[in-house]
């Protein structure tokens, strides 16, 4: 396995070196946004594989109109559809402004990404965008580019314990929150309860070591807290609390098991009215417990989820998962190369956002992208007549 391991390293080095000569650095022009520097002072309270990498390695040679500069960018892993695809995107979108595009995939490995950004670095790269593996891995990675000039773009989720970060663009997970616990609060019509009246209510939320999926619980929380502090939302496990509800690695099969423990230890005498869940994997779990519980549809809880997955999308279609929340990842990777054209070009780089990303060094310029609720009824316009999934890779969902 080191030896798989070394080989894959020297393969990442050896692609960058071709596509990589001599370049110079570049610096980000910014009329109200300046890039982060060492000597900043800001405050927190401003705060399946080879063959897919393949498909994408750089087929255009950059142009003289953009100065010869060429884009390095290390995605998590090519085991998911998603990275491939916006990869796809921004590879197609730079080619056509002239850029010469290195993308490279981690297979979910923070010390083969954190080679690629080496590669990238000693190859002499005018930007690297990274979506990291691993948030708080790549910091001394991230160094090496901020020593040689390079500008670093955090991609989706934002780099931690380095002051290298450029910009960030993402979708609002704070947002998403906010608009899970809204929809619970109008589907669940919390508002119009009477006196005394009650749902239930459990929370599946992300992984501890994810700085998004503490943001997405705390807007879900700003958005139903008012109601759990005056009786009309009941969560009997007592479990609210982000470190409580916390589910490692968006294990599915975890939340299955705590769905299940959940019914047996609180709800034999009453039924659970809402699976808060914050993932579409914890949707999966959940929907499974409660079969297993015999719940059907007549007593079915709502059950929310994030990421608007094919077998989440056939969920919904069928009743069993309420809605789920879609961020259109081809805007996301649209809005990364212009801003990747704004850094390198001199040109004034959109932001939305000065408040949310502190990334335990600095607080880092944000692009945030707005997702979309989809249910039932608006599922075929935004998913289907899109483009973005085909009616049978829905109905083929497992």
């Amino acid at each position: 396995m080191k030896l798989k391991r070394l080989g894959a390293l020297l393969c990442t080095a050896a692609m960058s070196a071709m596509l990589f000569g001599c370049a110079a650095s570049a610096q980000a022009g910014n009329d109200s946004v300046n890039p982060p520097d060492s000597t900043s002072d800001v405050s927190d309270s401003d705060k399946d594989q080879s063959s897919a990498t393949d498909d994408v390695t750089p087929d255009v040679v950059p142009s003289d109109e953009t100065g010869g500069k060429k884009i390095a960018i290390s995605m998590p892993t090519d085991a998911v559809q998603r990275w491939i695809d916006e990869a796809e995107i921004m590879k197609k979108e730079l080619a056509a402004k002239g850029y010469a595009v290195d993308i490279q995939f981690a297979q979910d490995e923070p010390q083969e990404q954190a080679a690629q950004i080496a590669a990238f670095v000693k190859n002499q790269a005018d930007c690297i965008v990274v979506a990291p593996t691993d948030s708080k891995e790549l910091a001394a990675a991230a160094a090496e580019a901020k020593q040689a000039q390079i500008p670093v773009i955090s991609y989706d989720r934002l780099l931690m314990d380095t002051d290298a970060v450029y910009y960030y663009v993402t979708f609002g997970q704070k947002a998403v929150g906010t608009m899970i616990g809204q929809e619970i609060v109008q589907r669940a019509g919390l508002d119009n309860l009477s006196d005394g009246e009650y749902k239930t209510v459990e929370f599946f939320a992300g992984s501890s070591d994810d700085p998004d999926s503490k943001r997405m619980y705390e807007g879900l929380m700003e958005s139903v807290q008012p109601y759990l502090d005056d009786g009309r939302l009941v969560c009997k496990s007592g479990r609210t609390s982000f470190e409580d509800t916390c589910i490692a690695d968006r294990s599915q099969e975890t939340a299955k098991e705590w769905c299940k423990n959940y019914l047996a230890g609180y709800y034999t005498d009453e039924e659970l009215d809402i699976c808060a869940s914050l993932s579409d994997q914890f949707a999966y779990g959940c929907k499974e417990a409660l079969q297993e519980a015999g719940y059907i549809a007549d007593n079915w809880p709502i059950i929310t989820g994030q990421g608007c997955e094919p077998a989440a999308c056939k969920n919904i279609l069928d009743g069993t998962q309420a809605f789920s929340i879609y961020g259109d990842t081809s805007l996301l990777a649209k809005q990364c190369v212009t801003m990747i054209e704004s850094v390198l070009e001199g040109t004034e780089t959109e932001i939305n956002d000065m408040e949310q990303y502190h990334n335990n060094v600095l607080q880092v310029p944000s692009y945030l992208c707005t997702p979309t609720v989809v249910e039932d009824d608006n599922l075929k316009e935004t998913l289907i007549d899109s483009g973005y999934y085909t009616q049978e890779q829905i109905d083929n969902a497992e």
